[in-house]
């Protein structure tokens, strides 16, 4: 018989990511990485796939972190970031073998890189300070005395960072792969990111914001440099968010992906194409009303990377998209056909194509699968798993496979979510209910591998998870829904789902109900036990409780609060009203507070203010602290912590319910 998920199989598990096939599409690279216990950190490996014969080896063994893998236009070489030496460095290593050759030894790291097609050197991105070059050694102090630091703007600080260094500027230069020489493209003291250079090594495609308005990031134009000469031509100069640029393989044409200021961070992505020659471009997947790329929410694949689209010789394309739940592969022409290129009811969390647009090398999940790469031939539809890594754990383990269910939510909207059995389910048993809420709010759960899930079903729950209004996947209308409106009909699509599973499922107690989630998960967990007793115990995490007090003191708060509640410091009233912390003294259910001490994308007095609140109230509460945890504690946090934040959660359900 096989046994239950528990949470220590975070540490059985492998993810493998990021698959890369040569220019021959004969081979390719991918990552795995795992969690290594007694080390207590993530290590992640390069390997590569034999694609005719797929054979799969590793050939990285440093205790490192990879990321960005890429093939030198010639097939010779693979490239790739490290933190061996502690900062994100370039690396190449042969394909005929030897250890990997470190390429930069930067202060601050390398961003992010691209082959000259030439095979003499790598553009690059890396940040410099002011007054300084690349190549300058950081000064260590000497004294212990601390210095002050000189807020100057709103986006001082970034989650997972901390303070920035605000004369420190994201600069491109290329490095000689023969001497190393490193040279400096860019003298300004703006910000810049690399997104793709011409195969013929002319020009370049970047993206730059130089408003004056260092605090407003959202209106970074793309525009293609002349390498020689430095003339400028502007690809698209919109407000919102807008990159990931690529030439097709003759050149004529640049493709990108973004969505404009229209609906803020709620806008569904589309993919662009410029005309080279006629300067001008369109939206290609504007009939779709959906986004393109991954935005499911997960907490097992590491180190993942997808390109925006892929060309073919034909001048077709392949990119993510993100529907009903799913992200699938699809195919478009210039012309603007576009067709489903995989099967519904997975996620493609990482792809390439061959140039002859024939073959497919993915990374996929589903609810029952934790992930693996699968060569795919595009046309007839066939399949053949390249790795197993996680082949004898499934064969060890119960996995539930969650039943998708569809429902009527307010105002008489579909609502997509899945339903889980506890593992041991016994025909004819009543059984706890646990309601799980994504997080974003834009992004949504999909039909892929969670481990929390299979945690708490193994612990004898039923899961509800739902994608309520402000989830991707439906429509521009339905991830808009939300805005202007948190704890309104975002709160009655996942009571309506919730009465539904009831009405449908004797098996369920409704006596014995939870609730959790976390970030905006974790605001409506707020919300909902001050809007309603009907929850025994519930756990809120990383969450928004004021929205007064969330302006100030988020690394996103000066911006975001007024995009997603639709008003700022002069309207409090209104803040004040979205605040789960006005209708605390409304809050029955025994409540855990898990909250990480770094993080700054909802800082830790939101759960301290929620936490004194309650206590001062005589309401039933605990506040678990996460030392040296950020906003992504439950995806990436350190690896022990992400244990016990589990085994709190567990343990405050065994408790109540």
């Amino acid at each position: 018989m096989k046994r239950t998920i528990q949470k220590e199989d975070l540490y059985n598990l492998t993810s493998v990511s990021s698959p890369v096939l040569s220019p021959n599409g004969r081979e390719a690279i991918a990552i795995r990485t795992i969690m290594d216990q007694e080390k207590n950190k993530y290590l992640s490996y390069l390997i590569h796939i034999d694609v005719d014969s797929n054979e799969v080896t590793q050939w990285t063994f440093s205790e490192e972190r990879i990321s960005a893998l890429t093939w030198s236009p010639d097939g010779k070489s693979i490239a790739f970031l490290s933190t061996r030496n502690k900062q994100k460095q370039l690396f190449i290593l042969s394909k005929n073998g030897g250890e990997a050759k470190q390429i930069t030894k930067f202060a601050d790291g390398v961003n992010s890189y691209l082959w000259d097609p030439k095979n003499e050197k790598v553009w690059f991105t890396a940040n410099v300070q002011e007054g300084k070059e690349f190549t300058d050694e950081k000064v260590e102090k000497k004294d212990e005395f601390p210095t002050a630091y000189v807020v100057e703007g709103m986006q001082y600080k970034r989650n997972g960072v901390g303070l920035i260094s605000q004369k420190s500027y994201s600069q491109i230069g290329n490095v000689n792969l023969v001497d190393n020489h490193v040279s400096r493209f860019i003298t300004d003291t703006y910000d810049y990111s690399l997104q793709a250079i011409s195969y013929d090594g002319r020009s370049l495609v970047v993206g730059v914001n130089r408003a004056d308005d260092k605090d407003n990031d959202w209106h970074s134009p793309i525009i293609l440099i002349d390498i020689e000469t430095k003339k400028e031509t502007v690809i698209a100069n919109e407000e919102g968010y807008f990159g990931g640029a690529t030439f097709s393989l003759d050149g004529r044409y640049i493709a990108f992906e973004g969505s404009n200021f229209t609906y803020r961070n709620a806008g569904q992505a589309s993919l662009y194409i410029y005309d080279v020659d006629q300067q001008y471009y369109w939206n290609l997947t504007e009939s779709l009303d959906l986004p393109i790329g991954d935005y499911s929410v997960g907490d097992l694949q590491q180190s993942v990377t997808a390109p925006s689209l892929v060309w073919t010789e034909a001048n077709d394309l392949y990119f993510q998209l993100s529907t009903s739940g799913d992200v699938r592969l699809y195919y478009a022409t210039l012309e603007g056909a576009i067709y489903p290129a995989s099967p519904e009811d997975e996620h493609i969390y990482g792809y390439d194509v061959s140039g002859d647009g024939k073959t497919a090398l993915l990374a996929i999940s589903n609810p029952v699968f934790p992930g693996e790469l699968i060569k795919y031939d595009i046309a007839l539809g066939e399949r053949q798993q390249i790795t197993h890594f996680n082949d004898a754990w499934l064969d060890e383990v119960n996995v539930v496979k969650p039943q998708p269910i569809t429902y009527e939510g307010y105002n008489g909207w579909t609502i997509q979510g899945w339903l889980m059995k506890p593992a041991n389910y016994v025909e004819g048993e009543k059984y706890p209910l646990i309601v799980e809420i994504h997080g974003g709010p834009h992004t949504m759960y999909a039909n892929t591998f969670f481990h929390e899930l299979q945690v708490l079903a193994a612990q004898g729950y039923g899961i509800l998870y739902v994608n309520p209004r402000g989830s991707h996947s439906y429509s521009q209308q339905f991830v808009d829904a939300c805005r202007n409106d948190y704890g309104g009909g975002d709160y009655e699509d996942i009571m309506a789902g919730l009465d539904y599973v009831l009405e449908q499922n004797d098996w369920i107690d409704e006596s014995r109900l939870g609730v959790t989630g976390g970030s905006y998960g974790g605001f409506m967990t707020n919300w909902i036990v001050g809007h309603t007793n009907r929850f025994k115990a519930a756990v809120t995490q990383r969450s928004i409780s004021n929205w007064i007090s969330f302006f100030g003191v988020s690394d996103i708060g000066y911006y975001f609060t007024e995009w997603q509640i639709g008003k700022d410091m002069n309207d409090v009233e209104t803040l004040w009203k979205h605040s789960p912390l006005k209708y605390a003294k409304n809050i029955e259910t025994p409540l855990l507070i898990l909250h990480g001490e770094k993080d700054d994308r909802c800082p830790i007095e939101q759960a301290e203010q929620l936490y004194i609140t309650l206590k001062s109230m005589g309401k039933e509460t605990q506040f678990v602290r996460f030392p040296n945890a950020d906003h992504n504690l439950s995806r990436v946090g350190i690896p022990n912590l992400r244990q016990q934040r589990l085994e709190q959660i567990v343990d405050w359900f065994k408790k109540y319910l």
